[in-house]
């Protein structure tokens, strides 16, 4: 007989590929991609108020609408008028049930760590539109057209927003069903596959990023084949923002601004439209990348926010986030805050930027300020000279944007893998031999990371080897391991290698004559194993182990060896149990 753990573990491996989970139910294509669109609209006795939410079906909480009302327009000192595109991120309320398909969990296990879903959030993608009208009482039209998703695709919905939301603002509602009939219809987001999303009469043609892709290669997404004549948009990337575009106002600080994400410092990104302060949030975020940034970040914040208070009281110290704000009000409501990056509107140098000193906070006493970098940190490592002379000597000779990008992109990955490095270096240290592993015992444990045994393999095996940066480095190491950084990084490595630990033991396992075993044995025994051995198989599928499919067939061969061994009643009993 075929039980639960057998049929699931043959699912997950057999199946060539997840969509085929996806002929679920209506709606569930559509659900892998986005949770709701809003349309969030202005009434004037009401103020912003969700005008619309599609499908009707989406659950979304009073709280949740009430941060996607306030967090989908712009500040009105923003002024933005004609078209405005931005995004936020907001908490889900708790106590919802999460209801993810194991082959979405599937999906995020083969993703980078820095695209995972965190399960606590949605981001809010807007496209607002603000133009004259004479025939409103106010005057204006205002309206936001919002995509909601667990999804951290920024690229990929900016680039969907563009292409539906103008129409939506002409055609309305039932544009809008017809878009989400389109979503429902795309494949899966599965990772390193070529995916063609239609759109209303366009095929988007992009890739999603796998955990296997070598950090720092993004591969290109071409329109090669006749077959791709119906193509209209091939994305380069799902996720990254233009870097250089928004380093820009603080060029001169990128590898200060490197220390203080790396180690979960407090920043505010103040900034006068929520798409430079979405965008330079997001920048900044990335710039550790492939490590991810582990505290909260909030791309657009506003004093309405549901955690506004938490962030901004003066009872405790700033917490570990990184926040990007319009609103002049914060000015003075976090200029305790002890690094503020204040910009003016992103524009493309035509010239190479001045040298820009880093200005002392007490100097910041509104919006106003002049852009800069205000905190009286001092960085542990030396400035590199290099990377400042290589991106001015591309403004002098107008290299494309995306070029320089590319650039500053190479350049804080290599600072980032040569900080790295040596730590994962020193933690695969960590992991017990193979020849511990015996199948008749309990996988062995890992050995416990000690900051001083890790500080002395930096004399032989640090930065230096790959970075000739100089600089305080063990410094940097003891502020980075008291982060909240390390700690998510240093769980995932765990959480990894435990599970690898698992798996060669289930190998080990396999590799016995359990059969043997069981007859030199007692019956009670004999149960036993075999009820752990279910247990094992079990926990190998719901925890998807890195095991081989043979492996587990293997195993469930064994028990079912085993069990004919047995009297027919513990039989019966046994093909039973634990199959669920």
């Amino acid at each position: 007989a075929v039980e639960a753990g057998e049929e699931a573990a043959a699912a997950l491996a057999e199946s060539d590929g997840p969509e085929r989970c996806l002929s679920l139910l209506p709606w569930d294509r559509f659900s892998a991609w986005l949770h709701c669109v809003c349309v969030v609209g202005f009434d004037l006795e009401l103020g912003q108020a969700v005008e619309v939410i599609y499908p009707p079906h989406s659950k979304l909480t009073d709280k949740e609408k009430t941060n996607i009302c306030y967090l989908s327009f712009p500040d009105s000192n923003s002024g933005c008028l004609g078209d405005t595109q931005f995004c936020f991120r907001f908490r889900r309320s708790p106590g919802r049930k999460v209801s993810l398909c194991c082959f979405l969990d599937q999906l995020d296990r083969d993703l980078p760590v820095y695209l995972k879903k965190d399960p606590a959030y949605y981001y809010g993608y807007v496209y607002f539109r603000q133009v004259r009208d004479k025939s409103l009482k106010r005057g204006y039209f205002q309206k936001s057209l919002v995509l909601i998703s667990k999804l951290p695709y920024v690229h990929l919905f900016r680039s969907l927003l563009k292409q539906i939301a103008p129409e939506y603002f002409e055609k309305s509602d039932a544009f809008l069903e017809a878009v989400c009939s389109d979503v429902d219809r795309w494949p899966p987001p599965i990772p390193g596959k070529i995916l063609h999303l239609p759109i209303m009469g366009v095929i988007m043609k992009l890739r999603i990023p796998t955990y296997r892709d070598k950090p720092g290669t993004t591969p290109v997404v071409q329109n090669m084949h006749q077959a791709d004549a119906q193509i209209s948009m091939a994305l380069p990337t799902v996720h990254e923002v233009d870097l250089f575009r928004c380093f820009c106002p603080v060029f001169f600080h990128i590898q200060m601004l490197w220390e203080l994400v790396l180690l979960g410092e407090p920043l505010v990104v103040m900034a006068p439209s929520p798409s430079e302060s979405s965008e330079t949030v997001l920048a900044l975020v990335s710039c550790i990348s492939p490590l991810k940034y582990c505290s909260d970040f909030r791309p657009y914040f506003t004093i309405h926010d549901s955690e506004f208070k938490e962030y901004t009281t003066r009872t405790q110290a700033p917490p570990s986030v990184i926040l990007g704000v319009t609103n002049p009000f914060f000015a003075k409501t976090l200029q305790h805050w002890p690094h503020i990056i204040r910009i003016g509107d992103i524009k493309l140098p035509g010239e190479v930027p001045k040298q820009v000193k880093v200005k002392k906070l007490k100097n910041l006493k509104t919006l106003d300020s002049k852009p800069g970098v205000y905190t009286s940190y001092k960085p542990y490592l030396n400035r590199d000279e290099d990377i400042v002379k290589q991106l001015q000597k591309g403004v002098q000779q107008k290299r494309p944007t995306e070029a320089q990008s590319v650039i500053l992109r190479r350049y804080f990955l290599e600072l980032t893998e040569s900080f790295i490095i040596p730590l994962e270096r020193y933690v695969a240290s960590l992991m017990p031999l193979q020849k511990c592993i015996s199948p008749w015992k309990s996988p062995p444990q890992l050995r416990q990371f000690s900051q001083d045994d890790f500080m002395k393999t930096l004399e032989k095996a640090g930065p230096q080897l790959t970075s000739g940066l100089k600089g305080d480095w063990i410094g940097l190491y003891r502020h980075f391991l008291k982060s909240p950084n390390f700690d998510g990084w240093f769980r995932s490595r765990q959480k990894e290698m435990t599970q690898k630990l698992e798996a060669l033991h289930l190998e080990a396992l396999c590799n016995e004559n359990l059969v043997f075993w069981s007859q030199q044995h007692t019956e009670v025994e004999t149960v036993d194993l075999v009820l752990k051995l279910k247990s094992k198989l079990l926990q190998a599928v719901r925890e998807q182990l890195p095991v081989k499919t043979d492996i587990l067939k293997k195993l469930q061969t064994h028990i079912n060896d085993i069990i004919l061994t047995l009297p027919d009643d513990l039989q019966d009993i046994l093909l039973k149990t634990g199959t669920t």
